[in-house]
């Protein structure tokens, strides 16, 4: 008796293995789409040595699992195809076929409230009072691209990859995801005849540490030292990582979208937020295992941080523009580049301004200049280049000015404020004199050393380039 009991679980085994399993992970589904002109990544896991072949199009790869179960393969890189395909994964007597799926563009969007705010968001935040009020709600019924496809990450720790998957764009699915990628995923779409892929993972409220991994933390000369009981500075690190932004590895991307901070500034980060936000760049790159992956992000917005009584950290009127001084700080790492959206905001007192959809197509201008090569599409607001002291008369020059300088109300810049050697700085008067050139002068002062431009957390100013595109804040002194 015990041998035929033996004999029916071997036959039961053998059945089992005949079948061989196929698990994948939740980031692929139907409906993805896959990144054009790079090795596409395709993985899972089936039993330990199983044989697994994927076949996509013309494609067809063959792969053993490993001791644990694990496999990987690479699609060699295609051409965008807006015509569904369908993707086929068998495992001995085990077949899965993804279907509807399309090639071309992938990013993945994050950071916290600003980039959480989402399309259906319009019922719960302040409606713009510049332009159409319902503008956000109209483009949100009026959502409708096959080639647009989308990936929403839900605010869950309590699930690996909390997603149902890629959809197609409804308004069901669009309802939860990023108002700036999808802005941003309509405008590369439009531009390059595209299918786009916005995965769209955010949480509001969230601090910078929240979606670095704690390993990157622990191996940093800047911060090994601090992180105590995956902590740092009473900070769990990692925590949205781990659930929100690991299990999309190794999915293959174009690049990342990133608006986040006003965490860090409320809780007083500015002077070592730059070496985190290029700690989190470093981490998902190395894990991605693609150092030249595009980092896109939004300077923050001015907001009265020193208005906030409830803080732990108490903040001044200057708290703000050291915090951007700290993001620009970030520009020094290759590969990435920063919007300015001092422009976008119509009170101060609110944290969460409307115009998601300018962010967006401003994020979309970086990457269509720089990762798309439109060098045509002026993609940066006026950026200090140099100063000039010249007794009274101060002289500063700017690179990214498209045809030239402009205000947006027709008056001359405001927004700039020289100090003496005595430190203290006073508003002082501005005029455009040539295309990349505005000169500056105090009534106070009859020798200024040093000169500001939209340094208080207020500041929302004039000065634009041609292209309709915001300054970018700076400090200058003479040497």
């Amino acid at each position: 008796m015990k041998r035929i009991i033996s004999s029916i679980l071997a036959i039961g085994l053998l059945s089992l293995a005949a079948q061989a399993q196929i698990r994948l992970p939740k980031v692929l589904t139907d409906n993805m789409v896959l990144q054009q002109g790079k090795q596409v990544c395709i993985w899972g896991e089936a039993p330990a040595g199983a044989k697994v072949e994927v076949k996509f199009m013309k494609q067809k790869k063959q792969v053993s699992s490993d001791y644990i179960g694990r496999w990987k393969v690479y699609l060699d890189p295609m051409e965008a195809i807006q015509e569904p395909q369908k993707l086929t994964i068998r495992c001995g007597k085990d077949r899965k076929v993804l279907g509807n799926i399309l090639v071309g563009e992938v990013w993945l969007a994050s950071g916290q409230s600003n980039m959480e705010y989402s399309m259906n968001n319009h019922p719960r935040h302040p409606r713009p009072k510049r332009g159409e009020k319902e503008y956000l709600h109209k483009a949100f019924m009026e959502a409708d691209s096959p080639i647009i496809r989308l990936l929403h990450v839900k605010k869950q720790l309590t699930d690996t990859l909390p997603s149902d998957g890629w959809k197609v764009l409804t308004k069901e699915s669009l309802a939860p995801v990023s108002a700036a990628a999808y802005f941003f995923a309509d405008s590369i779409s439009r531009h390059l005849n595209v299918p786009v892929g916005i995965i769209s993972s955010s949480w509001g409220g969230t601090p910078i540490e929240a979606w670095t991994s704690l390993e990157a933390y622990e191996n940093s000369p800047v911060f090994e030292d601090k992180v105590s009981y995956n902590r740092l500075n009473g900070v769990d690190i990692g925590r949205r990582f781990d659930s929100m932004i690991d299990p999309l590895i190794p999915y293959t991307l174009r690049g990342f979208l990133w608006y986040q901070g006003e965490q860090n500034v409320i809780t007083g980060d500015t002077d070592v937020y730059a070496e985190k936000q290029k700690l989190l760049i470093q981490n998902w790159r190395n894990l991605w295992k693609d150092p030249a992956l595009p980092f896109y992000f939004v300077q923050l917005a001015p907001y009265t941080y020193s208005q906030r009584r409830n803080d732990a950290v108490a903040k001044t009127w200057e708290a703000l523009p050291q915090f951007w001084q700290a993001q620009q700080a970030c520009l020094e790492v290759p590969g990435t580049s920063m919007i300015v959206v001092n422009d976008l905001i119509d009170k101060t007192s609110e944290i969460h301004p409307s115009y998601k959809w300018t962010v967006g197509r401003r994020l979309a201008r970086l990457a269509l200049n720089r990762t798309y090569g439109c060098s045509g599409i002026i993609c940066e607001g006026p950026t200090f280049r140099a100063v000039t002291f010249n007794g009274a008369v101060v002289t500063v020059e700017f690179d990214n000015v498209g045809k030239g300088l402009k205000t947006s109300d027709g008056k001359d810049p405001d927004w700039f404020w020289m100090a003496d050697k005595t430190g203290r700085y006073f508003k002082s008067e501005a005029r455009i004199i040539a295309p990349d050139k505005i000169e500056v002068r105090c009534k106070r002062y009859e020798k200024p050393l040093s000169v500001r431009f939209a340094w208080d957390e207020t500041a929302s100013p004039n000065l634009f380039n041609s292209e309709g595109l915001p300054a970018v804040p700076f400090g200058a002194k003479t040497k």
